[in-house]
């Protein structure tokens, strides 16, 4: 999702910074990933504090909740919370995007799902470069995947409360 982003700015000629942390977390824990888009330039790829963190599981939450600057906003998934957000000073916003996926019987869009309910609170990116973007990452054999992605990003902005 991040990677996508990350495209996304730069086919809306965006300035961005990818930063993933993909390591040995990928398989369990906090695995994250800090995208920075700006239409000026961006002096570090580095953050203390953030204008969004999308949210997927309880470590992550307790991880970085506090990050998120006041007034922000936090995403979530509520699949893997065990303990919902409690700030009053950010804007909290629930997307249940694993039961999306199931209900389109698509489980590989759940990324897609979380980006078009995170682009309905925070049009950073037009959906046409989106999609641009989703066909600059996929190798060409996926490229018949790209109606299920923009059907999951529009399923997104429809159900992100």
């Amino acid at each position: 999702m991040g990677k996508i982003l990350a495209y996304s700015g730069l086919m809306q000629g965006k300035e961005v910074t990818w930063m993933p942390a993909y390591g040995p977390e990928q398989r369990g824990g906090t695995a994250n990933v800090t995208v920075i888009l700006s239409d000026e330039k961006i002096s570090s790829p580095i953050l203390n504090s953030y204008d969004t963190a999308i949210i997927l599981n309880q470590q992550s939450l307790d991880k970085f909740e506090k990050s998120v600057k006041p007034g922000g906003t936090l995403i979530y998934d509520p699949y893997g919370i065990t303990t919902e957000p409690t700030r009053k000073d950010i804007n909290i916003h629930k997307i249940n995007a694993m039961d999306a996926c199931i209900e389109m019987n698509a489980a590989k869009s759940f990324n897609m799902i979380l980006l078009g309910g995170f682009l309905k609170i925070r049009p950073i990116v037009e959906l046409e470069n989106v999609l641009k973007g989703l066909k600059k990452t996929l190798p060409e054999r996926h490229h018949h995947l790209i109606p299920m992605n923009e059907a999951a990003l529009k399923k997104g902005m429809e159900i992100i409360k």
